[in-house]
């Protein structure tokens, strides 16, 4: 059976050109970038190099870039970290409920345990937050205002950059999780978005797992959630990974600036695919029909669940997603879909396609073509 990959959200294929760039890191080079001998100094002229390779594409300092292992880890840093140095003076954030769960579990764990206050934001049908609202929700204690750039389940764009240029003109500190953006969208420099912290992960964009990044702006200092060495300017603890940390800035360089995700030919495949989607009754597509991904598109399909159609297009050869590649296996509706006002049972049925640079034009109407067999293959199973 023919093998067609449409979960480019949750990880993509390590690219060869930056596996041959991890190699002489996994052989010669070898050392602990932190010993003094010549051996160790090796390894840290190979970390240096990266990290000065990788500002250099962000247009930032050197001491602004800090490795983590992932996407989930930078959020955690920004956010847990930020706290931890602000909690004296300031105990008030403000986030969205369509946040990635490394985001909403690090900002509910500040509100149980930590005595700090939370604002959520509203958000629309589609899952926006607007500016206006942001700034109803600042306050005089507010330490960090936390957006993502783009949901990970429905796709959905945040005005990021006007959001951060308002919190910036209130002395208010902005994160956003930027992982689901890197080379599916225009790339500048990271001051883009307008943020004091920006999260990566080299996974999203044919890098190494395991490997991430957070952009943390001059002169802030986050508490190091990683204790036990001084490492990352004494912000992360722990031996780099340095095999990681070259394939994520080897892959960054080589797959952002120049989008790895061609905006024009997937924006057509996922219009292709939503179009034979919505003929079938029960249909309803979920998040910003313009304003978004223009790799990803969701669905909810009434009469079946999430977990039954990753299943049925499994079977059928269709790798797809029901949300969160973090939450995959969990029976609980999207709180993405919940947050948006889509009742649980609907919530409970969601979709996703996000597709990249190995799907074909051949393959998408291969697809939309098979949607209506497999989803009613599906309901009829479901009403047994």
């Amino acid at each position: 059976m023919l093998e067609i990959y449409f979960d480019y959200n949750a990880t993509t294929a390590l690219d060869p050109a930056v596996r041959d760039a991890m190699l002489p890191v996994l052989g010669a080079t070898w050392g602990n970038p932190s010993s003094v001998h010549r051996v160790g100094r090796a390894a840290r002229a190979a970390l240096d190099d990266a990290r000065y390779r990788l500002a250099s594409c962000w247009a930032c300092r050197p001491s602004e870039v800090v490795f983590t292992s992932g996407g989930t880890e930078s959020n955690n840093l920004a956010i847990l970290g930020t706290a931890q140095i602000l909690r004296d003076r300031r105990r008030h954030l403000v986030a969205t409920p369509v946040e990635h769960p490394a985001v909403l579990q690090a900002v509910r764990y500040l509100e149980r345990h930590d005595g700090f206050q939370v604002t959520w934001l509203p958000v629309d049908a589609c899952g926006q937050v607007t500016v206006e609202a942001v700034n109803d929700a600042i306050r005089p204690d507010t330490a960090l205002v936390t957006v993502m750039a783009a949901n990970n389940e429905i796709g959905t764009l945040q005005p990021v950059a006007a959001i951060g240029e308002l919190c910036r003109s209130q002395g208010v500190l902005f994160h956003t999780d930027a992982v689901q953006v890197f080379g599916k969208l225009p790339f500048t420099d990271i001051h883009q978005f307008n943020a004091d912290l920006v999260s990566v992960c080299a996974h999203k964009f044919h890098g190494p797992k395991g490997a991430g990044a957070l952009f943390v702006r001059s002169p802030l200092q986050p508490g190091s959630l990683v204790m036990g060495g001084a490492q990352e300017n004494e912000r992360r603890g722990g031996t780099e990974n340095l095999a990681g940390i070259v394939g994520l800035v080897e892959a960054f360089v080589r797959f952002v600036p120049t989008p790895v995700f061609v905006e024009a030919t997937l924006r057509e495949w996922t219009e292709e695919l939503a179009r034979g989607a919505l003929a079938i009754p029960g249909v309803v597509r979920r998040g910003h029909p313009v304003q978004r991904l223009p790799n990803t598109v969701a669905f909810t399909v009434a009469g079946t669940d999430g977990m039954a159609l990753v299943a049925g297009l499994d079977l059928d050869g269709i790798c797809a997603s029901s949300g969160s590649a973090c939450s995959a296996g969990s029976l609980e509706p999207s709180h993405v879909l919940q947050a948006i006002g889509v009742p649980a049972a609907e919530a409970n049925a969601l979709i996703r396609f996000s597709l990249g640079r190995g799907n074909s034009g051949v393959e998408v109407q291969s697809v939309a073509g098979r949607l209506e067999s497999i989803f009613g293959k599906l309901r009829r199973g479901t009403r047994r």
